[in-house]
């Protein structure tokens, strides 16, 4: 028996509601890298020069990346055994906790060692939050959508992304009005004490909201899988690979425009650290508005199309971009970003969710889909800034290389979604296997 779609009404309840999570989530995760390069390198890691301070506070962000899809494995198993709902909560929960606790961290000064070795179990702690948090934020979407228009519905726990960087940015940016001294000495932690009062809204949202009727009728029809990480290894290994390299350039896209053009911007340019704070705060407005537009673009024309555009468009921009960024101009560099981070950007992670989705199975999506976004995390997002600062070293503060990095990776993703089948008609609560429109995926059997 088909799954039914849900209401109209209820589909746009379920989707503002996997946006506000997701916002949350996000604003915990995030905060930490916008204020890796202003707080965490000068408090945390005092003792050495002030590149290498940043290269060691940035590692701790890294790790946020590497716990991730561990955290997607865990979280994603359950959100395929027991349910999408009940797994978001506890992600919540997990993320706010850690966050909180960021802010009321002692200090290198105070506790020596142990300030850096704590930040970074905290910072683990976040990880696994979100790596539980994003695959099922999507699936409480795009599993109530209607068929259609799970583009538009997916597009909506996508807006979290800038929502959550919108606010962790706007935070930060009015502390940073304070003196220099005392947005060092306290100012910072009202930004991650701010996160317990998102928590418990969050809460109260996630708690109102119903199970996905995809994964009603696998707990009905009893159609669980034992362990879904070793049925997705089994039976979906291409889409695994296709993903993994599309996700690709969306990491590095926003990691380098909406966390390390932060630093850029600051430490290499000498600006104020206000211009590139409203430059990331321009865009992210921006982009809230753009994604659900991108999200109906992909339901028309289909995920292949404005996905694989988007890619070639950053190739495109990105040499220009940075030229005109290193002209110093604050009126070209909020514009440069918000082309970049806040237009273009967009066209690759609106049809992201569903895309995703569509690759796999009820039985393994969570796990599926939470392995693809949170393991590429690891080269395509965590790895960014350490990369980036690296290859500015290695260019003599000059952003060439990192630009032909970035046009290198925009080429790799490209031909990755290339390669996948169109999925956007596809009926999802169906076998990938047995749907003539989702193409020649990886054959499982039938729920």
């Amino acid at each position: 028996m088909p799954v039914e779609a849900t209401h109209p009404n209820s589909i746009r309840r379920v989707a503002f509601a996997s946006c506000i999570g997701a916002t949350i989530e996000w604003y915990d995760f995030f905060l930490y890298g916008v204020v890796t390069p202003l707080v965490f390198n000068k408090l945390f890691f005092p003792n050495f020069d002030p590149l290498v301070g940043t290269l060691l506070a940035y590692a701790t962000f890294f790790v946020g990346f590497v716990s991730r899809p561990v955290g997607g494995i865990i979280f994603g198993h359950y959100g395929d055994r027991i349910g999408r709902k009940a797994v978001l909560v506890l992600t919540l929960l997990i993320m706010g906790v850690a966050t909180f606790l960021i802010g009321i961290l002692p200090t290198y000064q105070s506790v020596g060692v142990w300030a850096p070795l704590l930040l970074l179990v905290l910072r683990v702690l976040q990880g696994l939050g979100i790596g539980g948090e994003w695959g099922g934020a999507v699936l409480m979407a795009v599993e109530h959508s209607p068929e259609g228009k799970r583009g538009f519905y997916g597009s909506w726990p996508q807006i979290g992304v800038p929502a959550g960087l919108l606010l962790s940015s706007g935070i930060v940016a009015l502390l940073s009005m304070m003196p220099d001294q005392a947005f060092l000495d306290w100012g910072w932690r009202i930004a991650f004490l701010f996160s317990a009062i998102l928590v418990a809204v969050g809460l109260y949202i996630r708690l109102t909201i119903l199970e996905t009727p995809a994964f009603a009728q696998i707990k009905e029809t009893g159609s669980e899988v034992k362990v879904p990480f070793l049925e997705l290894l089994r039976s979906h290994r291409r889409n695994i690979f296709l993903g993994l390299g599309a996700r690709f350039i969306e990491g590095v896209t926003f990691n380098t425009f909406g966390v390390f053009s932060i630093a850029y911007v600051t430490t290499v340019l000498g600006l104020p650290r206000q211009t590139a704070l409203t430059a990331v705060i321009l865009a992210s407005a921006i982009m809230i508005a753009m994604l659900p537009v991108c999200g109906m673009l992909s339901d028309r024309f289909g995920r292949r199309l404005v996905f694989g555009g988007g890619a070639i468009l950053i190739a495109l921009a990105v040499v220009p971009a940075f030229a005109l960024l290193d002209t110093r101009s604050t009126g070209l560099i909020w514009l440069v970003i918000a082309l970049l981070l806040g237009v273009i950007y967009p066209l690759i992670y609106g049809p992201q969710a569903a895309l995703f989705s569509e690759l796999f199975d009820t039985r393994v999506r969570y796990t599926g889909i939470s392995f693809v976004y949170q393991f590429s995390g690891i080269f395509a997002s965590g790895l960014t800034p350490l990369l980036a600062t690296e290859l500015l070293r290695i260019g003599n503060q000059a952003p060439w290389y990192l630009a032909a990095y970035i046009v290198m990776v925009a080429l790799i993703s490209a031909a990755c979604v290339a390669l996948m089948p169109e999925t956007h008609r596809r009926n999802i609560s169906v076998d990938a296997a047995t749907d003539p429109v989702a193409g020649p995926v990886q054959r499982t059997r039938s729920i």
